[in-house]
Parts: C-alpha cells; sequence; structure tokens
C-alpha cells in the first residue's frame, strides 16, 4: 500500500502530517502554516484510494489505520491531522485506539457554530455521501442542532470538481450550481437557508464559484482555521528563542507519485513533491 514515498527519516524536526484523500486537504495546512510558521509539515495525498466515499466502511478504516501505522513509524509526527470529514467521521476512534501515544486531529462537520449563529433557524450541511450517512454526523445534528432545521446534503461530484478546478484553473458552473442546489432551502413564512456548511475540506476551494451560482446570499463556514486552530492548541508551544527557519515542507503520494499538474500545484502551496 504505502511504497517507498511513505518513508522517510525522523529527524530531529518532527514534523505534524496533515492527511487527505487529495487536495482538500490544503486548505487546512494553508491554515495551519499561517498559525504555526515554525513548525515542519507532511502533506499526505492518500491518491491511491480517493475518492473515499466510494469505499466501503470497513474496508476504508482499516486501510487508514494501516496506512497510519506506515505514517507514524516512517516520520515520527509530533501530531497527525485528518483533514478529511469523511475519514475522521469514520476512522477517528479507531486511530486512536490503535494509536494511543499518537495525537490525532479530526475534522469534522462545524454544525455547532452553524446552530450559534443561523438566525433563519435554517442550515445545510453540504458533505460527501459518506459523511451524511455516518451516525457521527447526526449524532452532532442531535446533540448541537435540535433547535434549528438541518437539512444534510450529499453531494456526490464537488469534491471531483474542486480538484478539476484546482488543477485546470476552470469548471463547469452549472454543475457546481446542481450540486448545491439542495442546500437552499425556503419556508412558506418567508425564512431561507441563511448558513452552509462545508463539510468537506475541497470545497472551500469552489466558494467563489458557489457565491455566484447560489439562488440567495448566506455565509459559506469553512472549519479549516478551526481545525488549524485546535491542532495550535495542543501542540507543545515553541520556545520564544526557537529560531524561525524556513522548512522543507513535503507532499507525498501513495499511488507513489503523482502528475506534473499535480505537482505544480504542490509546490505552488509551498511542498516539495
Amino acid at each position: 500500500m504505502t511504497g517507498d514515498g511513505l518513508r522517510g527519516s525522523p529527524g530531529p524536526d518532527r514534523p505534524v502530517l496533515v492527511l487527505d484523500s487529495g487536495i482538500g486537504g490544503l486548505t487546512v495546512l494553508r491554515e495551519a502554516r499561517v498559525l504555526m510558521p515554525e513548525r515542519r509539515f507532511v502533506y499526505v495525498v492518500d491518491d491511491a484510494a480517493f475518492p473515499y466515499g466510494n469505499w466501503e466502511e470497513t474496508a476504508l478504516r482499516g486501510r487508514l489505520v494501516e496506512l497510519f501505522g506506515d505514517l507514524i513509524a516512517g516520520h515520527d509526527p509530533l501530531a497527525c491531522v485528518i483533514a478529511c470529514n469523511t475519514a475522521s467521521t469514520l476512522a477517528l476512534d479507531a486511530l486512536r485506539a490503535a494509536y494511543p501515544q499518537m495525537t490525532f486531529v479530526g475534522t469534522v462537520p462545524a454544525i455547532k457554530p452553524a446552530a450559534e449563529r443561523t438566525r433563519s433557524g435554517l442550515v445545510s450541511v453540504l458533505a460527501t455521501p459518506g459523511t451524511v450517512k455516518r451516525q457521527y454526523t447526526r449524532d452532532l445534528v442531535e446533540q448541537w442542532a435540535t433547535k434549528c432545521e438541518v437539512t444534510l446534503v450529499a453531494s456526490v461530484n464537488l469534491a471531483a470538481l474542486a480538484e478539476t478546478y484546482m488543477r485546470q484553473g476552470l469548471v463547469e458552473e452549472a454543475a457546481v450550481r446542481a450540486e448545491i442546489a439542495p442546500c437552499f432551502v425556503e419556508k412558506d413564512d418567508g425564512r431561507r437557508t441563511d448558513i452552509v456548511v462545508l463539510a468537506c475540506t475541497h470545497y472551500p476551494f469552489l466558494v467563489n464559484r458557489m457565491r455566484k451560482m447560489a439562488p440567495w446570499p448566506v455565509d459559506w463556514l469553512d472549519p479549516a482555521e478551526a481545525i488549524a486552530r485546535r491542532a495550535l492548541s495542543i501542540l507543545p508551544k515553541a520556545s520564544p528563542d526557537t529560531p524561525m527557519t524556513r522548512h522543507d515542507d513535503t507532499a507525498l503520494f501513495t499511488s507513489g507519485g503523482a502528475d506534473a499538474v499535480t505537482r505544480r500545484l504542490m509546490q505552488g502551496f509551498g511542498l516539495s513533491a
């Protein structure tokens, strides 16, 4: 599964691992690097398994536990950030049980802050089918949003559209409109959806297209900064005397490599690939 590209020398400068099935986790990495410029990051693209939403749950959970075992052994990270809602809602508990000495930071739908901010009481959660069907997601709704009406929208194609957009610089806007249309709910009393939770780290890359295609303005809730702040809060504090040096952050691919376009994309985010 892993290949030579997943092995590395731990060294004294232990990295923070950030994993996603594709490019979506770059939204989290971008925020993490702003908050933790002194850290070194390894961005892991599990492209051999993309998209996670197409996997059977038991098989994907097993894959992630095995993959993280290799990554932890190969890189001795300070922490592992799972920059993917589908993977986090499915495997976070299993990973913490399998590797109790490792710190894991997961990505879960931002239902609590959405419920706190909505004025209309109508919130939509835009996610992959895997995240929508997960009991974890429904438990978040029951725990935090009982006073709201939450619409769970399973998008089959949006993550792939984001991948295309980031690699090619354009996307079919009608396709984006079709994916987000179910998020917009209007009631007879005039209330309308006012917050859409972006419950996939790929989606913020398309948020400008979404705003253009939306039938009315809403707040698009991007959890990337909150995830990065959570990672910052649980990592050991850097010494004030620690020199601020530029780190060689890297991208790894479980497929063993990436095409030229993807490599240029990673380089644009300051990652050697």
